[in-house]
């Protein structure tokens, strides 16, 4: 296994489909199969940039919509040098959540075109 570089799996989805559910089942049958692989969840609540996220969904802080469009894209680049690490380890990535749900999650507000920047 040595040398070889670790898969990037993402799983997208809506809230409460059983994206959790199925990355961890499929990080466990990796493991079993002698692949190192781990799990990743975002937003990662866990950051500087993730923590402003869980503040506003947890509707303790008040953000502008394209504001919170960029903290989740900035969650998932602030742990871009960490995902590489663990690629280059050989290390399989099993993602719950990546781009997609940030994009789908910012986009479902409706705009008021008051808001929009002319």
């Amino acid at each position: 296994m040595a040398g070889k570089r670790g898969a990037l799996i993402v799983l997208e989805g809506v809230d409460r489909a059983g994206k959790t559910t199925q990355c961890s089942r499929l990080v466990q049958a990796l493991q079993q199969s002698g692949r190192p692989a781990e799990m990743m969840r975002f937003p990662d609540r866990t950051t500087t940039i993730g923590k402003l996220i869980s503040a506003y969904l947890e509707k303790k802080s008040d953000l502008e919509d394209h504001t919170v469009h960029l903290l989740f894209s900035a969650n998932r680049w602030e742990l871009v040098p960490l995902i590489k690490k663990k690629l280059e380890q050989g290390i399989t990535l099993v993602v719950d959540r990546y781009a997609f749900s940030g994009a789908a999650f910012t986009s479902a507000k409706p705009v008021s075109v008051y808001s929009l920047p002319f």
